[in-house]
């Protein structure tokens, strides 16, 4: 039978050992490493010039209309901590393109890295691209690490846009905790036109009154290309109540916020896209079926 010491030396190893015991980290799990890369040219039309992808990052090219459609697909169906996946598309001189997702990427809750994502697009002379992935959806204790790099030719058209989605909105998630890091940056002839760093450590900013004020997805579309005022002012036109949003050029960018609920940034962003690829690229005003299904 231990003695009362005994014991409590015991206890006290027994307590130690359990703090030198290493913790879990997402750095020790099976993680993701995944890559795709597309690009288009244009010889009297569009084609496809080359296509590279890596688990779990997938393309289909769906024959969807005048401009080619690449689909972007994560088979693993969400993003972990720990895990990154790149995306590049390659637009040549004249040549046209539309890149959606097929479905909201979605960021789980992580341990103790984040997930990154790095996107990067570029379009040569007379190109245009309309990048067009679905919400992102940040979980409860997700960490997330993303990069927009755009290069344009001087005369390039864009419309790109990404949105963050705060939890679970059709489950009620509340956000405990999070991690969110969301960069872009556009460039011409390697001069820097534009930059923008979204910073969100900890859930307060989210109901703050000068945060997101407890709205629950946060859009930003860039746009660029000719009569950039005229555009400004059509988007302006569009805005209405349920979404707080603003549109302005900065060194002949166009960029649009969008602030509200889920459902509501959805719809609006559909309704700018579907006019500026109209007026701005001289595609087809309706969006591909996968952004609608």
């Amino acid at each position: 039978m231990l003695t009362a010491a005994a014991a409590d030396k015991f206890c006290t190893m027994v307590a130690l050992m359990i703090d030198d015991t290493p913790r879990a980290s997402d750095a020790a799990l099976a993680r993701a490493d995944g890559a795709a890369r597309v690009g288009f040219v244009r010889d009297g039309k569009t084609r496809l010039a080359h296509l590279a992808q890596r688990s779990p990052c997938r393309i289909v090219l769906p024959n969807e209309g005048a401009e080619p459609v690449a689909v972007l697909i994560n088979t693993a169906g969400g993003v972990c901590g720990g895990d990154k996946l790149t995306v590049a598309v390659d637009v040549d001189d004249g040549a046209a393109a539309t890149v959606v997702g097929q479905a909201a990427e979605k960021i789980y809750r992580a341990i103790d890295r984040p997930a990154t994502l790095t996107t990067e697009l570029r379009a040569d002379a007379g190109a245009a691209l309309h990048w067009a992935p679905q919400e992102t959806i940040l979980f409860d204790g997700a960490r997330l690490a993303r990069r927009t790099t755009i290069e344009l030719a001087p005369d390039a058209r864009l419309l790109a846009a990404e949105t963050l989605v705060f939890g679970r909105t059709a489950m009620g998630e509340t956000i405990g905790s999070l991690a969110v890091r969301d960069d872009w940056r556009v460039g011409t002839r390697g001069q820097l036109r534009w930059a923008d760093a979204f910073r969100l450590d900890g859930p307060a900013a989210l109901s703050a009154a000068g945060g997101l004020a407890g709205h629950k997805a946060l859009a930003t579309l860039v746009a660029a290309g000719p009569d950039l005022a005229a555009r400004r002012d059509d988007v302006r036109e569009m805005l209405g109540p349920g979404v707080r949003a603003g549109a302005t050029v900065v060194n002949g960018l166009l960029v649009v916020r969008l602030l509200g609920d889920a459902a509501s940034v959805r719809t609006l962003l559909t309704a700018l896209y579907e006019t500026l690829r109209a007026s701005l690229l001289d595609m087809a005003p309706t969006m591909p079926r996968v952004w609608t299904c």
